[in-house]
């Protein structure tokens, strides 16, 4: 197999491993959220156990990475020489690192813990009101839902950090917004708790993408390091909550507390809620920004399909035209993005509201 056969391959791999793990996320939270017969009502308490599985994983993979990086200190590798033909030596590709590499010692210390908690918080806001979404609304809608992001995200960005809006941009809002009102209308089973769960959850997430661009400095720009010390603080943060709002239903729900059904699928959602950080990064570096969020979209449209399917929800004109409204301004101010960005930048990295919209689903 030719190296550009190979290179194909591992893209395509990729590329199937982000969706399988994105769509499986969203599927399994949905059992967890509204599946009484295997969960328990007390999305806070699912929540929480998902953040402390995130813990256990950074923890676990900081001391993968310690040793990975003392084997590379102590053993050095030395790329080989190769001699084309006019005998000159032409020095191949250096050896790729430790996929383990990546992630640091994973230490909570206080001050630092202390810096990160306003973000704690809405991190907190964003992860809750998105699964409440999820439990409430059909899985169909749950892409309409939280539509609003992209909106969001414009208006706070121009309101904290000053960032202009073009008309073409305001183009997209319109379209992800009428895409929005089409597919409630669409819905036949419509929540109104569970759409203003999604609205909030969009909401947060804007201001986790802005509250993440001035925290990270203070992790070393490490988004691991961030990751662990948001969800160590989320558990904490999360203690209270249950116990005020769902102490009562987590003492009653003995049956599911003693099932290895119910604790299995609560860890792998919590593997799944990790997992989908390391794919995103990887689809983003085997392919681009554009392409990755060109991916997220056509991964997104087949996730509300499939839920026509298998969840048996009944589909609607209106709905599922709302679904590709939406699913069509949110491409659309991607390629605005990148044309903006073009000009004035380096190659950008994948918009940091994308990326938060793959991890809020703890998902």
């Amino acid at each position: 197999m030719s190296d550009q056969q190979s290179q194909a391959v591992y893209i395509a791999s990729v590329v199937g491993t982000y969706w399988v793990v994105s769509i499986s996320m969203v599927y399994l939270n949905k059992i967890l959220m509204s599946n009484e017969g295997i969960s328990i009502p007390a999305p806070l308490f699912v929540t929480w156990y998902q953040c402390v599985v995130t813990v256990a994983i950074c923890w676990v993979a900081g001391l993968c990475g310690q040793r990975a990086q003392k084997n590379a200190a102590a053993n050095p590798q030395y790329s080989a020489v190769s001699v084309n033909e006019n005998g000159d030596s032409v020095p191949s590709n250096p050896p790729k690192p430790s996929f383990f590499a990546q992630f640091p010692k994973a230490e909570y210390q206080l001050g630092v813990a202390r810096k990160v908690f306003p973000l704690s918080l809405v991190f907190v806001g964003m992860i809750t009101f998105n699964n409440l979404c999820l439990k409430w609304v059909e899985v169909s809608f749950y892409n309409v839902a939280r539509s609003l992001t992209i909106v969001f995200n414009v208006f706070l960005s121009r309101v904290f950090l000053g960032i202009p809006t073009s008309f073409k941009t305001l183009l997209c809002l319109g379209i992800v917004i009428l895409g929005f009102l089409m597919g409630s209308h669409g819905e036949l089973n419509f929540s109104l708790l569970g759409t203003l769960a999604g609205v909030l959850s969009s909401l947060f997430v804007s201001l986790n993408s802005i509250f993440t661009k001035k925290v990270l400095p203070v992790v070393d720009d490490n988004h691991w390091k961030l990751t662990f010390y948001n969800n160590v603080n989320a558990s904490i943060l999360f203690i209270p909550l249950m116990a005020v709002f769902e102490g009562d239903i987590i003492m009653a729900a003995q049956e599911q507390l003693t099932s290895s059904a119910f604790w299995s699928a609560m860890s792998v959602a919590g593997f799944f809620g990790f997992a989908i950080g390391i794919v995103t990064v990887l689809q983003i570096k085997a392919t681009s920004p554009l392409t990755h969020n060109i991916s997220g979209t056509a991964k997104a449209a087949l996730q509300s399909l499939m839920a026509f399917y298998i969840w048996g929800n009944q589909p609607t004109v209106m709905g599922v035209l709302g679904i590709f409204t939406v699913l069509g301004g949110s491409l659309f101010y991607t390629f605005v993005k990148m044309g903006e960005n073009a000009p004035n930048s380096p190659p950008p990295q994948a918009p940091l509201v994308q990326k938060e919209q793959e991890m809020t689903s703890k998902v």
